[in-house]
């Protein structure tokens, strides 16, 4: 829950994906067994925090949509507005903040792809996590950055403050 007048953004890039089917187009590959396991940790380690997304922007890429419903499969006490946006799929950061900006809720979850989402995640705090993962930004990275901001239209570059990062394994 984000205290009132505070915006609470949660950045994930998707999970592994699968690459064995040469047939299958980029937007198109889904999951892999191991990403189906870090999206449920994930999925779990939201729960546990207490970072209940209340609004869903999510690519329409298999892999993401996919991460969403593997995520959401764990015990959520929060049913979100859920939204599959074309323009998420590989977008850049200038188009995600342009759709974070017409966010409706306080605690809003993007799904998107690298190398967009991670220069996001890097754009948005004021000083980002001290954690040799970040700057890569691999694959079920998540980080929950908040936003001392009455509207989403605000939101910019260095206004955010960082409240988590985590990497799920995605091991049994």
């Amino acid at each position: 829950m984000t205290p009132a007048g505070h915006r609470r953004l949660i950045l994930t890039r998707h999970a592994k994906s699968a690459w064995d089917d040469p047939r299958l187009e980029d937007f198109d590959r889904p999951l892999n067994r191991r990403g189906r396991r870090a999206s449920l940790e994930l999925g779990e380690w939201l729960h546990s925090r207490g970072y209940e997304p209340e609004e869903v922007l999510c690519s329409t890429a298999k892999r993401t949509r996919e991460t969403w419903a593997t995520v959401s499969a764990a015990a959520l006490e929060v049913t979100p507005k859920v939204e599959f946006i074309d323009a998420l799929y590989h977008a850049g950061p200038d188009v995600m903040l342009e759709t974070l900006r017409k966010a409706s809720s306080d605690c809003v979850m993007m799904i998107g792809h690298n190398p967009g989402i991670a220069a996001l995640a890097s754009m948005l705090p004021a000083r980002a996590p001290m954690d040799p993962d970040f700057p890569r930004y691999p694959t079920g990275a998540t980080l929950v950055v908040d936003f001392d901001i009455p509207a989403w239209e605000e939101v910019g570059a260095g206004k955010g403050s960082v409240l988590d990062f985590f990497v799920p394994s995605g091991r049994d």
